[in-house]
Formats: structure tokens, sequence, C-alpha cells
């Protein structure tokens, strides 16, 4: 299976990194292409995960030269993908697009996040979420995407349970199959 990473650079979401790492026979963007190129390498790959800072409308495109990398233009090739959607409110776009895989709702990955949603949480909380998490992801994303979701809700379950951080963005993780 060959796999296309998009992963925005951005220093706030390098902790996602792990996520990918041990993935074979990758492709890995991460700025630079414009939305031809990327619909493109989309095309050309048999699983697509997007990761970063986003919102309803998609993963928003920094370093691409766009507002948005991943938005209404690329919808009609992701549908016929496995996908994963990790970025602040991807289950909104997921849901509006009719599209399947798994994906986050809003994804608490900062202080000042935690403090908008009224979250109790310091960095070391955030942190520790942050790192569990893609940590988590990455040592079960070879798997199916059904047992991907499984595992990793079973397994950043056991801190979700001593993590108000790692709690919020746990009940947010969804699969649409």
């Amino acid at each position: 299976m060959k796999t296309l990473v998009i992963h925005p650079h951005d220093e706030t979401t390098h902790f996602l990194k792990p996520i990918y790492q041990d993935i074979p026979n990758k492709t890995v963007i991460t700025g630079g292409w414009g939305i031809a190129e990327v619909r493109t390498l989309i095309s050309m790959h048999d699983r697509i995960i997007m990761m970063g800072h986003g919102s309803p409308k998609g993963l928003f495109g920094i370093n691409f030269n766009r507002s948005y990398v991943i938005d209404e233009d690329t919808v009609d090739l992701l549908q016929y993908k496995k996908c994963i959607f990790i970025w602040c409110h991807a289950d909104q776009f997921v849901k509006q697009n009719s599209l399947k895989g798994l994906y986050s709702g809003m994804f608490v990955s900062e202080v000042t996040e935690a403090l908008i949603y009224k979250l109790k949480g310091d960095k070391k909380l955030v942190t520790e979420s942050n790192n569990t998490f893609a940590s988590m992801l990455g040592s079960v994303i070879n798997q199916p995407l059904p047992e991907i979701y499984k595992q990793i809700k079973k397994d950043y379950g056991w801190l979700a349970e001593r993590n108000e951080i790692a709690k919020y963005n746990h009940e947010r993780l969804a699969l649409a199959e």
C-alpha cells in the first residue's frame, strides 16, 4: 500500500511525526506543492493521512501557497481512499463531505486551546496527551482502519482516565465506514 502523508510544516504540530515515521512506502509532503500537484499525489496513493491545523472547511495549507491544502477541491479524490483526518474539526469536514476514515473532532493540542474550551490542563498535560496520542497511533498505523480505531480508542483511553486533555480528545475520535 502506498501512503501519502500531508503534514504542513508547523512547529506546533511536530509532535504528530511519530504517527507516520514507521510507515513503509510513504510520501510525506510538508509544503511547497500546488493544488494540482497535491491532487495528482492523492490519486497515486492508496491511503491518505492528513494532519495539522484545520477547520471544518479543511486542513490549513501552511506552506502550500493557499489557505487550505485539503478542502472541497480534493473531496472527489478522497472519497475513494483509505483516509485519516487529524486536525481540529475534521469531523465536520468528513461529515459535510460524506467521507470515510478515521477522524478527530476538535483536538486540543495547545494550552491556549485548553483554556478556550475550559479544560484544566497545563503544558505538562497537553504535552503528555499529544505525545501519547501520536506514539500510540503510530504503533498501530499499519493496521486496517477499523483495527487502528479500536486500538487507539483502547490505548489512548487509559490516559483519558487521568488526563482531561486526553479525555476531551479521546471523546472526539471516530471512524466513518
